[in-house]
């Protein structure tokens, strides 16, 4: 099994220890603040679950259907993911305006911080975890589940926070208060994750550095007489380059498939975490200003 979905096994198990834990605390207590956070867990075990069978779907091999397989199924699971997070904000923020509008106490307060501290600790290895994987994959799903994780490790210490500040205070309205700035806080995080999968979608070039160096390793190549029609394109751990390069005119097909091979490997040494499919398109002379002038432009 890939490191990523051994990812997803672990965040989908502990989702569900969490969410029975929050979700029992936070009924028998009445703390929005707790319900909130068991909401957002409960959630975080359906989207663990959906980014385990995206990352089986995406890693499965072209076929007669998917000719280009199915890696935009990554981005996709993250844009997902960022509405979910979303939708799941704005219902916790309703949620802790109803609390103003009717006050009701808390109660059980000391089972909460215990229950509470149990979260935090568990979350916050979880997250180390996920990070861990994140960097080492690059994997976008895992990513956007760390950050997702993140979100919920800065909930759960405000919320625990809360907890003391009311036990000590007895002002109960800092629980419906936290509610919403967490719901706030949950969105602004989600911004990010559905921008960058919404460009993968959008089949958005990679990063300018990326694509830098990709024009930098062109640059240098002495067995060519130069390039154009440069195009890249990311999507989920997938990197789509293609190019047009200029042999002599005199130079053999066998030759130009051997130097055309060389630079495809070097290129693919430029994102050695990645699977990068490279389309050359092999020139006996510079046609650039032609292809301009078919295109329209």
């Amino acid at each position: 099994m890939r490191l990523e979905k051994k990812a997803t096994v672990v965040s989908t198990s502990v989702a569900a220890v969490l969410v029975l834990m929050k979700m029992t605390v936070g009924i028998f207590s009445g703390s929005i603040a707790v319900l909130a956070s068991a909401i957002d867990s409960l959630l975080d075990l359906i989207v663990s679950l959906f980014n385990y069978f995206a990352l089986n779907s995406a890693e499965k091999d072209p076929d007669d259907k998917f000719h280009f397989g199915r890696s935009k199924i990554e981005p996709l699971a993250a844009v997902i993911e960022g509405f979910v997070i979303s939708f799941s904000a704005l219902f916790i923020f309703y949620e802790a305006i109803s609390k103003i509008v009717s006050y009701k106490p808390m109660e059980y307060i000391g089972t909460s911080v215990t229950v509470m501290v149990a979260s935090f600790v568990i979350t916050a290895f979880l997250v180390a975890f996920l990070n861990y994987v994140a960097k080492k994959t690059k994997n976008m799903v895992i990513k956007a589940d760390a950050l997702h994780y993140k979100t919920d490790l800065f909930s759960n210490g405000a919320i625990l926070l809360a907890l003391l500040l009311i036990s000590y205070t007895g002002e109960h309205l800092i629980d419906p208060i936290l509610g919403m700035g967490i719901a706030i806080y949950m969105i602004y995080s989600a911004a990010p994750i559905i921008k960058e999968g919404m460009l993968m979608l959008l089949d958005a070039a990679p990063a300018p550095e990326d694509v830098a160096k990709i024009e930098a390793l062109l640059d240098v190549q002495k067995d060519i007489n130069g390039y154009h029609d440069l195009k890249t394109r990311e999507s989920g751990s997938h990197i789509f380059i293609s190019v047009h390069v200029v042999f002599n005119v005199s130079i053999s097909l066998y030759d130009a498939h051997l130097i055309s091979d060389r630079l495809e490997a070097k290129l693919r040494e430029l994102f050695n975490d990645k699977h990068v499919h490279i389309l050359i398109h092999m020139d006996p002379y510079d046609d650039s200003e032609m292809n301009v002038i078919e295109d329209g432009y």
